[in-house]
C-alpha cells in the first residue's frame, strides 16, 4: 500500500494556502450544493465544510451573478476557492479577478482559441491554476466515435490530454486534471492509464456517485482502489445529500488507505450474541462528540470486556463492555472499570484527557 511518500510523483501546484502534488499530503475536497449567488448560503455552507476539515472547496459559476458573488465569497472564507467554468470564458475572467484560487473549466467547451487565451491570460495574470476537469457525461462527440460511440478509459484520457495540450499550447503548465465517470472499473482504468501518460497532479473521485448509502460504497471502491496505485493528489466524495458528509467520507477513505492520519477513528466490534452493551449506540455518540478533534486517536467500542481489551490492542484508547460493567483501556491495558451507566462518560474523559479539542 502507498504511503504519502511512495505516491506517484506528480507537478507541485499551490492553489491557495495549499500546495498538491510533489509529494504533498492528499487534500480533501468538497463542492458547495447552494445557488453561488446566495453568498450569505454558500459561506454558512463552506464555514460548516471548513469545521469538518475541508481543504479545498468548489463552487458552480452557471451566471453572471454567481460570478460576480465569488469575490465576496472568498473574502469571507478560509480555505481556498474554486471556481467550476462551463461554456461561458468571461465567468471564468470574473472569477479570477474576483480572487478565486483555482479555475476548473474544459478548454475545448470555452470556445474558440481567443477566448481560451483570455481566460489563460487570466489564471497567469492571478497567478491560479486550472484544473482540466473530463468526465463520462461530457466526453466529445468525436471522442465517443471514435470508440463506436462508447464512453472508455482510452477516451476520457484522450480527451483531458487534448484539452491540457490547449494549454500548453499557451505555455500555461500550472494544471491539474481529473476524469471522472460515474462506473467505478472505468474511473479505476482511466485513473490508471493517465497517471502513465502525465506528470500533472490528479484530482481523483467517482462522479455521481449517488444517495449517501450507495454513493460512500461506490467511491470508497472506485477512490480506494486509485491510491491503491499511488495514484492522487486531491479527492472529493461526490454524494447526492450534504457536503458536510463528503468530507467526513473523504477522511475516513485516506483513513483507512493510512494515507493520512486526522481525527478519531472508531473501531468498533460487529456485535454477536455475547454481545451486552448497545455498541451502535454507543459508537454513533462518541462519533459525534469526537469529531472537533483533529489530532489522530484510535478509538475502540468493543461489546465483549473477554476479548475486547486484545482484539483492539493496537487502539490508543477504548471501552470493553459487559454485563453491567465497563472497561476502559489505553494502548492494550485497562486503566477503569466503570458502571455500565458511566461507559460513555468515562470513555470520553479517557479521549479529552489525550487530546486537544
Amino acid at each position: 500500500m502507498p504511503t504519502q511518500t511512495n505516491r506517484n510523483n506528480t507537478k507541485k501546484i499551490k492553489i491557495g494556502k495549499i500546495e498538491i502534488g510533489g509529494g504533498n499530503p492528499i487534500a480533501v475536497q468538497s463542492m458547495t450544493k447552494t445557488k453561488t449567488s446566495d453568498v450569505e448560503a454558500t459561506v454558512k455552507q463552506i464555514h460548516e465544510l471548513e469545521t469538518a476539515g475541508c481543504q479545498v472547496v468548489r463552487c458552480a459559476v452557471p451566471d453572471k451573478e454567481s460570478a460576480l458573488a465569488l469575490k465576496q465569497i472568498k473574502q469571507r472564507i478560509n480555505i481556498p476557492l474554486v471556481a467550476d467554468i462551463h461554456f461561458n470564458h468571461e465567468y471564468a475572467i470574473i472569477a479570477a479577478e474576483g480572487g478565486v484560487d483555482k479555475l476548473r473549466i474544459n478548454p475545448g467547451n470555452i470556445g474558440d482559441s481567443g477566448k481560451i487565451k483570455a481566460v489563460v491570460d487570466a489564471a497567469k495574470a492571478h497567478k491560479i491554476p486550472i484544473r482540466v476537469g473530463v468526465n463520462s457525461g461530457s466526453l466529445e462527440k468525436e471522442i465517443r466515435k471514435r470508440y463506436q460511440g462508447h464512453v472508455t478509459a482510452e477516451g476520457l484520457v484522450k480527451s483531458a490530454l487534448k484539452n491540457v495540450e490547449m494549454l500548453e499550447a499557451l505555455d500555461f503548465h500550472d494544471i491539474a486534471i481529473s476524469i471522472k465517470a460515474t462506473s467505478v472499473p472505468l474511473t479505476i482504468k482511466a485513473y490508471e492509464l493517465i497517471s502513465k501518460k502525465t506528470g500533472y497532479p490528479l484530482h481523483v473521485g467517482v462522479t455521481e456517485a449517488g444517495i449517501p448509502r450507495v454513493g460512500i460504497v461506490r467511491s470508497s471502491a472506485g477512490i480506494g482502489a486509485i491510491l491503491a496505485m499511488g495514484i492522487g493528489d486531491t479527492i472529493r466524495v461526490s454524494l447526492t445529500g450534504d457536503p458536510v458528509e463528503e468530507v467526513r467520507v473523504g477522511y475516513e477513505i485516506l483513513k483507512s488507505m493510512e494515507l493520512t492520519y486526522h481525527g478519531v477513528s472508531i473501531i468498533s466490534c460487529p456485535t454477536c450474541g455475547r454481545t451486552d452493551i448497545d455498541v451502535v449506540k454507543i459508537a454513533q455518540e462518541i462519533e459525534e462528540r469526537t469529531r472537533s478533534i483533529k489530532q489522530p486517536l484510535n478509538v475502540a467500542i468493543m461489546g465483549c470486556e473477554v476479548n475486547g481489551p486484545g482484539e483492539a490492542a493496537d487502539a490508543d484508547v477504548g471501552l470493553a463492555g459487559g454485563n453491567g460493567v465497563g472497561l476502559i483501556f489505553r494502548e492494550g491495558q485497562v486503566v477503569r472499570k466503570v458502571p455500565e451507566a458511566e461507559m460513555v462518560e468515562a470513555l470520553m474523559d479517557e479521549i479529552e484527557s489525550m487530546t486537544i479539542v
